[in-house]
């Protein structure tokens, strides 16, 4: 017997990827049967390395798709032929494979390179693309401001043939760069500006590195990326929540391209996630490069780059990033992660993974004077409560083994080492190691007291000889040490954070709306981060390992006692010249005193569930839910979310209340926003309420991502959204010395900038306008903001 859709959907204690906002859409889909199986995909950009924010997106992906038994595509978005390699794609296809990803579904958006073309050609056919002759800074002023609707380009109404002959003489190579573009025709009165003819193609003559030089034009991001999960058969397409005005690109594209009429099946859906940012550290790519351009780190795998291949050199295991991603939670808001939830997920999985060995990173000289002879201990590689259920632990080969047999042999000879931390001739109150006079115990050796320190010429002590005593002695602390006879001398490299500033990139914060909209390249940039790099994020010394660990293989990971936790560097350690890199300490010694608390923890994810399926059907309409589809249709709701509504009675009921007001306008905010806890019975939020709010939206009275929020807490609380704007002070910001102070310091921080765009460089107003948003926290007024601009940039 056949299974219906509906059984895909995991049981609670099933899931991997915690119940969230998207997999309410997708338990919502497969028991309506609008598909059949789920298919996502994990789109990076091959223009640099993997990083840790690739990890929860790629965990997203990935464990969702697991979760639901359907697959995951690994696809490299490579549209833009400038600084994409197949370096960078090998690096981040190596890196998924080691984070424990299934990348036999391996796609290359150059590989529709052709299929993306005809595609071009029939939007034209359609009379929805022109091909565009203005410049480039003429577009930007021809698609208008906030507050005017944009101007049709003198080039807006070539006829079809006219279009096709143009486009393919851009394709032949007849055109210079920028000379010519290929335009989508939606609407320039739209207030999303991704709607206002979107540049679909741009000529580009640059070798791209999977194609050569067969192609000089090229996709944008917004047409090929939808595209490609449409020909791939994706179900749910998950992007970070910078991308949720793309949406309607995507949308535009499903509906005119992918419709039900002319594929027969549901067209995939985009879902926006918040961004997750990490403390201490940066993730945009343009930064990383630049990291490593200026010689600041040694290369994208230099351990304290936040790359996942760095991570690898690093020590870090798969598992410890897999626990990390699944803690991090998926929410509609951009959040900056604690570090110290990521370096405590390497600790958790390191401290039952690494036995316990001796390493001396500073070594002072000991002499045991009483000693005459060399000794052998045996010494156990684990504490007594470090242990798992059957009583077994791991040995550095990876070999299980009863915890009493867990020993290694350590030489006890007369010369030592110890950390010439572990000494103080002037301790300070508290001290309790090594003193003169004093007395301390060496792990697993016995009590010794310092009778003698001999002084260098700088006054610094080079050597301590001491006396082995009884057991009967007291001590006052215990101190690890290695042989100075038997031990082998390595390198260690202490690493710790890249920045010593939570958040490198909070000052002097700059948007380039230049740059590609990618998902990995739409970030701040701040050409100032630098300043924050940490002069001590690696520090190297020279000392002694115990001789045990040249018997282990090289991926045995250690906790050096009482250092930290380490493993050999797999690029420039030898057998006779050893290299360990510090993994991470064994206590975050970065807690703020203003802040003891607990690393910010989201909730954690539940066991996962294994994967299989079959193609996407969207399922016929019946002559009633045809009427109302229809009829939603007519007042311009999209295809997709007509569908979904006319489907589902409540969802339609609900939304029949606002009559013919704003049906396109609420849609997708019933859709998207509403649609569980209607279909639960536990929405709170009246559709004269949400139009209330959308209306707020529509009228620049708070942006998209504050009504989301709003919403979210007004579905909690009961409180209409409209109130919880007045309450909290939501609304835009329009009270001109305020704003005129925000731009004021805009400009001041970017004399260049401003010294471009009174030289002509008109299109940096978009640039401004952004920096202002990012400064009042998205709360300016748009419209006083543009006027104000012009104002002050003359």
């Amino acid at each position: 017997m056949s299974k219906s859709p509906s059984d895909l959907i995991p049981t609670p204690e099933a899931r991997r990827v915690a119940p969230n906002f998207i997999t309410e859409v997708i338990d919502a889909d497969l028991q309506a049967g609008r598909h059949t199986r789920v298919v996502t995909r994990f789109p990076p950009e091959p223009n640099g390395y993997a990083h840790l924010g690739h990890a929860f997106a790629s965990y997203l992906d990935f464990m969702t798709a697991q979760d639901y038994r359907g697959v995951c595509h690994l696809r490299m978005d490579d549209t833009n032929p400038e600084g994409e390699t197949q370096e960078y794609a090998d690096s981040i296809i190596r890196d998924m494979q080691w984070v424990g990803w299934d990348t036999s579904r391996l796609f290359y958006a150059s590989d529709y390179y052709e299929q993306l073309y005809q595609f071009a050609e029939q939007l034209i056919r359609k009379g929805l693309a022109y091909v565009e002759s203005v410049s480039g800074e003429e577009m930007a002023r021809l698609r208008g401001t906030v507050d005017q609707p944009g101007t049709p380009s003198p080039y807006r109404n070539r006829s079809v043939e006219e279009n096709l002959a143009l486009f393919r003489r851009m394709r032949a190579g007849e055109f210079k760069n920028g000379e010519h573009a290929l335009r989508a025709k939606i609407d320039l009165a739209n207030p999303n500006f991704k709607l206002r003819d979107p540049v679909l193609y741009r000529i580009l003559h640059a070798s791209h590195y999977r194609t050569g030089d067969t192609w000089c034009i090229y996709p944008m991001y917004d047409f090929a990326h939808p595209l490609s999960d449409a020909l791939e058969g994706i179900t749910h397409s998950m992007c970070s929540l910078e991308f949720i005005d793309n949406r309607a690109i995507y949308d535009w594209l499903m509906d005119n391209l992918f419709s039900e009429k002319e594929t027969g099946r549901t067209p995939p859906r985009q879902y926006e996630f918040g961004r997750r940012s990490m403390e201490y550290t940066v993730v945009s790519k343009r930064k990383l490069r630049r990291l490593v351009r200026e010689g600041v780190v040694k290369g994208w795998d230099d351990p304290r780059m936040p790359t996942i291949s760095a991570m690898r050199r690093r020590g870090v295991t798969p598992e410890s990033v897999r626990a990390f991603a699944a803690q991090i939670g998926v929410s509609r808001t951009n959040r900056t992660v604690d570090l110290a939830m990521f370096e405590n997920a390497v600790r958790d999985d390191l401290n039952t993974r690494a036995p316990r060995v001796m390493a001396v990173t500073r070594p002072l000289k000991v002499t045991l004077v009483n000693l005459n002879e060399e000794r052998m201990l045996s010494l156990p590689y684990w504490p007594q409560e470090v242990s798992s259920p059957d009583g077994k632990v791991l040995l550095p080969n990876g070999e299980r083994v009863p915890a009493e047999q867990a020993v290694r042999e350590v030489p006890l000879t007369r010369e030592l080492v110890i950390e010439r931390d572990d000494f103080s001739a002037d301790p300070p109150k508290g001290f309790k190691r090594l003193t003169p006079g004093g007395t301390v115990r060496l792990r697993g050796a016995g009590i010794i007291r310092c009778d003698e320190v001999i002084q260098g010429a700088d006054g610094e002590p080079t050597e301590l000889r001491v006396t082995l005593l009884g057991e009967d002695a007291k001590a006052s602390g215990v101190i690890h040490w290695v042989s100075a006879t038997r031990g082998v001398k390595a390198e260690f490299r202490l690493f710790d954070r890249l920045f010593t500033v939570p958040e490198p990139d909070s000052e002097a914060q700059q948007f380039d709306p230049e740059q590609p909209g990618h998902e990995d390249e739409a970030q701040p940039v701040n050409t100032d981060f630098m300043r924050f790099v940490n002069p001590n994020s690696l520090v190297v010394t020279h000392g002694l390992v115990e001789p045990s660990v040249s018997r282990d293989p090289a991926s045995a990971r250690y906790q050096f006692e009482r250092a930290g936790y380490f493993w050999r560097d797999p690029v420039d350690s030898r057998d006779t010249a050893p290299v360990f890199n510090r993994i991470i300490t064994l206590k975050d010694t970065w807690v703020r005193k203003a802040d003891a608390a607990e690393p910010k923890a989201e909730s954690k994810p539940k066991p996962e569930k294994k994967a299989d399926a079959a193609a996407p059907v969207r399922p016929t309409l019946t002559a009633e839910q045809d009427t109302v589809f229809a009829r939603l249709r007519k007042h311009g709701v999209t295809e997709n979310d007509a569908h979904m509504l006319a489907r589902e009675p409540q969802l339609a009921a609900y939304l029949e209340a606002a009559g013919d007001t704003r049906l396109a306008e609420l849609a997708p905010w019933v859709v998207n926003d509403l649609a569980t806890a209607i279909r639960e019975g536990t929405n709170r939020v009246g559709v004269k309420e949400l139009a209330a709010l959308v209306t707020l939206v529509a009228e620049g009275g708070i942006s998209i991502r504050i009504a989301k929020d709003v919403l979210a807490e007004a579905q909690t609380s009961g409180e209409a959204p409209a109130n919880i704007v007045d309450r909290k002070g939501l609304r835009v910001v329009s009270d001109e010395g305020q704003l005129r102070a925000a731009i004021q310091g805009v400009l001041d921080a970017n004399p260049a900038k401003v010294a471009e765009y009174r030289g002509g460089k008109k299109g940096l107003t978009g640039f401004f306008t952004g920096l202002v948003m990012r400064a009042t926290n998205g709360q300016a007024d748009a419209k006083t903001v543009a006027r104000l601009l012009n104002e002050m940039l003359g």
